[in-house]
């Protein structure tokens, strides 16, 4: 787009002390007459570009004249540049590069530090995942509906969507929107999310209601107190997940872990990643799940 050139052009001038018009012409693939009348624009906009000829000529930004380059402090811009990489990590298009080409300048800029903090938001999946994520931003984008199919505890179901939002939470992405198929508003983890298709069917935005927002509280339809027994070889996964509190150390040298979760199929399936390391004391519902989850694995191996 034409603007996006203009300002890029701007940042240049700003960056450089000098530049050509060949060069310009080059870095953003258009002709030299192009770029000529780009020139003239950005002076119509009140910045006087000045054009020197022969040798050791070209353009550059009027002496005298100032642009605010420092609206953003240097944090700032390190601070926005690992959120533009982190999206990165799952994007098709890469952004970080265009960031610091348009506000890094001289020697004080984020490009004469390391990076400090890296995310990486990709998963095993990751090809699949940046395809789903472009899938549904332009889908968001141009306000049109999404197919797809389902897997989850319940079984596998086809879905058909008015896409509102992309959501990184609880390590895991999601898409919500308004499931037509049962007429609410629902979270879906891409990772379960196959087939996707966008169906080019236009929908009209709806306003989501505030409470429909609150992802804290998505699966939080019942309450289980856990209140179980770990081996000690547990104790840096009970740390990693819950913190050095959430565990009182008893004269055996067990752990004794008490808390309360809201998805029953998480825990279950929690507590089994355990093994033999943990005993559930309560509640009593669980203990005869994993009794027969147990009778059923020992079946497979007799």
């Amino acid at each position: 787009m034409k603007i996006d050139r203009l300002i890029g052009i701007i940042t240049i001038l700003l960056q450089k002390e000098r530049t050509t018009i060949s060069y310009l012409a080059e870095r953003f693939e258009v002709s030299y007459r192009t770029i000529q009348r780009d020139i003239d624009d950005i002076g119509k906009a009140g910045i006087p570009i000045v054009s020197i000829q022969g040798y050791g000529g070209g353009l550059s930004i009027a002496d005298g004249y100032k642009i605010d380059k420092t609206i953003l402090t240097k944090e700032e811009l390190q601070a926005i540049l690992a959120g533009i990489k982190s999206i990165d990590s799952v994007s098709k298009i890469v952004h970080g590069q265009t960031f610091i080409e348009k506000f890094a300048n001289g020697k004080d800029t984020v490009l004469t530090e390391h990076d400090v903090v890296l995310i990486d938001l990709a998963s095993w999946y990751q090809d699949s995942l940046s395809d789903k994520i472009e899938q549904i931003k332009q889908a968001i984008f141009n306000r049109e509906k999404l197919v797809f199919a389902y897997y989850s505890g319940k079984g596998e179901s086809e879905r058909m969507i008015e896409p509102y939002l992309i959501i990184f939470k609880w390590a895991a992405w999601y898409v919500y929107g308004y499931c037509l198929t049962k007429n609410e508003y629902r979270l879906f983890k891409l990772n379960r999310l196959w087939n996707l298709k966008n169906t080019k069917a236009s929908y009209v935005p709806r306003n989501i209601p505030d409470g429909k927002l609150d992802f804290e509280g998505y699966f939080q339809t019942e309450k289980i107190k856990l209140t179980a027994l770990f081996d000690a070889s547990a104790k840096h996964r009970l740390i990693e997940e819950y913190g050095p509190k959430c565990f009182t150390v008893s004269e055996a040298g067990k752990l004794l872990f008490q808390r309360s979760f809201s998805d029953s199929e998480y825990l279950l399936q929690w507590v089994l990643s355990f093994g033999d390391r943990i005993r559930i004391i309560g509640p009593p519902e669980l203990r005869a799940k994993i009794r027969k989850h147990a009778k059923n694995i020992l079946k497979q191996y007799e």
